[in-house]
């Protein structure tokens, strides 16, 4: 069969799937691109991703340390980020006229900070390079023909013929959804949430919603923890703190049906027997003033007051005479608060999972099955995810280029 002929259909269109039809069509002009998304939307992800603004990738260093950012996934992505790392990310966008800039935090946003900056580039680049874009397409069942091709069946029963397939369809949270995929004799990893926020249902806390500051937060009876910026909501805590948290914890949490203790650290900089050494210092050297007027650790004043109520310290009550079990409640109080956390809430419409399909059965450096020739997989299908902060955009343009230039190179 004549190169003419050769035809890649990509199953997803999010970034992975992208990535990889608009890369796989420019590397090779002789090649045929379908690029099938299920539902009516293109790119959604992108579009919601970082509050509208589109967090595209990380500003990490070196390989060894982005790669550490991926609570699943870390070995493989080590390999596949040594074909096409960050700096490849943020020159393939500015020779398409987007520029990237880091915010202090790492993360990267295109400099309008309107993630439709990067939908309008990746639908030029496959208009460019004539990638046949089909929505409300779902790709039902795939098989090898007699003839060595893929058969692919839709769901609206139409059918159609392929000689590389892609998978970029994205994480899936109920097990079954996976199952067309479990056909092809691939082992899924059963997906489980990550990146969610913890609920606390009635808990007073809420009341301090929009309250943001530094905290430790870690996992009783687990030893899962975190240090960053924590969020009070109106439902619970959320920020990168609790993000990164439900990304590491994301199979045991999942096993403890999402009921269990959180304790959460005020102050970082100290646990409870150094802030105790300290106290005296602070009794003595503002011992006149009100406790609920000076706040000598800098939190946010809604927190501190918080935290003297729940410690039951009148607002009358002076720094010299706090009596010491009211200061032995508000000592634990700062360092070591304990909120009971039942139930957990996507974080806006980045819904994340972890799970998919098995990473011991794909190449790293192609990105093509083990077990199946010419089938190939991109982006979070497969069984890796990143913590919050671009990692798991990085992880789709990585696996989406990979699988593009392997496939080219096939042609």
């Amino acid at each position: 069969m004549s190169a003419v002929n050769k035809r890649l259909v990509v199953a997803g269109g999010g970034a992975a799937g992208f990535f990889c039809a608009v890369n796989a069509a420019r590397l090779c002009p002789e090649l045929e691109v379908i690029l099938l998304e299920k539902t009516t939307k293109l790119l959604s992800k992108v579009k919601v991703s970082g509050g509208g603004r589109c967090n595209v990738t990380h500003h990490a260093p070196d390989i060894a340390y982005m790669s550490k950012r991926y609570p699943r996934g870390q070995h493989f992505v080590k390999k596949s980020f040594s074909r096409f790392f960050v700096p490849d990310t943020i020159e393939w966008f500015a020779e398409r006229g987007v520029k990237l800039k880091a915010e202090p935090d790492g993360r990267m946003f295109p400099v309008t900070d309107n993630s439709q900056t990067i939908i309008d580039c990746l639908l030029r680049e496959a208009d460019k390079y004539r990638v046949a874009v089909e929505t409300g397409k779902e790709v039902k069942t795939f098989k090898k023909s007699g003839n060595g091709r893929w058969q692919l069946e839709l769901q609206d029963g139409k059918t159609l013929q392929a000689d590389y397939l892609c998978i970029a369809a994205g994480g899936f949270a109920q097990p079954d959804k996976f199952a067309w995929l479990a056909q092809s004799g691939h082992q899924i990893i059963p997906p489980a949430p990550s990146l969610f926020t913890f609920n606390m249902p009635g808990n007073p806390i809420t009341s301090l919603m929009g309250v943001a500051t530094e905290a430790h937060v870690k996992i009783a009876g687990t030893k899962l923890q975190e240090q960053g910026p924590l969020l009070i909501t109106h439902w619970g805590m959320s920020g990168p703190a609790v993000l990164r948290l439900s990304a590491w914890g994301a199979r045991e949490l999942q096993q403890l049906q999402y009921t269990f203790t959180a304790i959460v650290n005020w102050l970082p900089g100290y646990n409870e027997n150094t802030l105790r050494d300290e106290w005296q210092q602070l009794r003595f050297d503002l011992g006149k003033q009100k406790l609920h007027n000076k706040n000598p650790f800098n939190l946010v004043q809604r927190l501190w007051q918080f935290l003297l109520q729940q410690a039951g310290v009148p607002e009358e009550m002076r720094w010299a005479d706090l009596p010491a079990k009211d200061q032995n409640r508000l000592l634990k109080l700062l360092v070591s608060m304990e909120f009971p956390v039942k139930g957990k809430t996507t974080f806006k419409e980045e819904f994340v999972t972890c799970g998919g399909v098995a990473l011991s059965e794909i190449a790293p450096e192609t990105m093509e099955s083990r077990l199946v020739p010419d089938l190939y997989f991109a982006g979070e299908v497969m069984d890796v995810d990143g913590i919050t902060g671009g990692f798991n955009f990085q992880h789709a343009w990585t696996s989406g280029f990979v699988a593009a230039q392997s496939i080219a190179a096939k042609v």
